[in-house]
């Protein structure tokens, strides 16, 4: 399993009986989570010291409780890079805080790959599709990649781009892009552009800006298809996350073995997780499928 374990400012503290204990910076939120399915004694204050709890509605949903926590606010993280960046927080729908912080095992392993080629005099250019806001856009960024950001929500595409200012990469060259992926990687390819690296962070399910609609067990191997289209003779990488359950590493091995094939380099898949504070154990978080050019 890959470890996000080198966060200062966030922490999984502890989990139990459907939820997890977080601390973000200064605040603690207590937010449900699918995979803990143990019921163990909630000794830790930080349950009631809560700042924002997230309760899930037997009808779906749910809703924010909130004491004495801000609208918004900021978390570091340093890269192995020796650079830091920064974002921007704020409790919104189903759960989310506009991070993932499990993300940054892959922010270190690609970012030291991006800069470790650009101190080679590589340019590097990086597509990351359904970007959110920006985590990893801002680590390949900060490691000297040109990035081209897409994402189907404008809402997002305007946090990401807050998170670059406040990280000193307000005007780093980082392409800022509200648009269906698939669509977009299909004109990319008639347009002859290509790429040096690709991320991509799929939904489970979701909508595209004018209603498309995004299965990923139906929709991911098309598009892995059509990104292949897109990559330099040498890709640098090719990283997919997933967070959906079918999609286990063995899956995204398969998957990106079978279509990255022809490219030199090596494919490799795990778990994601974050450290447990309290018991020493890790709370998994998804998966990865990690290509590696030679």
């Amino acid at each position: 399993m890959w470890l996000a374990d080198h966060w200062k400012d966030y922490q999984v503290i502890d989990c139990s009986k459907g939820e997890k204990l977080e601390r973000w910076g200064d605040y603690l939120l207590v937010r449900p989570d699918p995979q803990v399915i143990w019921d163990t004694p909630k000794t830790e204050k930080g349950w009631r010291t809560k700042n924002g709890h997230y309760h899930r509605s037997t009808k779906g949903g749910g809703e924010w409780e909130f004491f004495q926590l801000p609208e918004e606010w900021t978390i570091h993280y340093s890269l192995p890079i020796k650079k830091e960046l920064t974002f921007h927080l704020k409790p919104f729908s189903f759960k989310h805080t506009g991070l993932f912080p499990e993300q940054a095992t892959n922010w270190d392993w690609f970012s030291q790959l991006i800069y470790d080629a650009t101190q080679k005099g590589r340019t590097v250019k990086v597509l990351n599709l359904f970007a959110y806001t920006g985590g990893a856009t801002l680590a390949a960024a900060a490691a000297g990649a040109q990035v081209t950001h897409v994402d189907a929500s404008k809402g997002m595409v305007t946090w990401a781009k807050e998170n670059a200012v406040s990280s000193g990469l307000g005007d780093a060259p980082i392409r800022w892009l509200v648009d269906d992926c698939v669509k977009f990687v299909e004109r990319e390819i008639r347009r002859g552009n290509h790429y040096d690296a690709i991320i991509m962070d799929p939904p489970s399910y979701g909508r595209g800006p004018k209603g498309e609609i995004w299965k990923i067990e139906e929709s991911i191997y098309p598009l892995v298809q059509l990104c292949k289209e897109l990559l330099v003779d040498e890709p640098l990488f090719f990283l997919i996350n997933s967070y959906t359950t079918g999609l286990q590493p063995a899956v995204l091995s398969y998957m990106m073995n079978t279509v990255l094939k022809d490219y030199p380099g090596t494919v490799t898949a795990s778990e994601i997780g974050l450290p447990v504070s309290t018991n020493g154990l890790v709370l998994p978080c998804g998966a990865s499928g990690r290509f590696q050019g030679k």
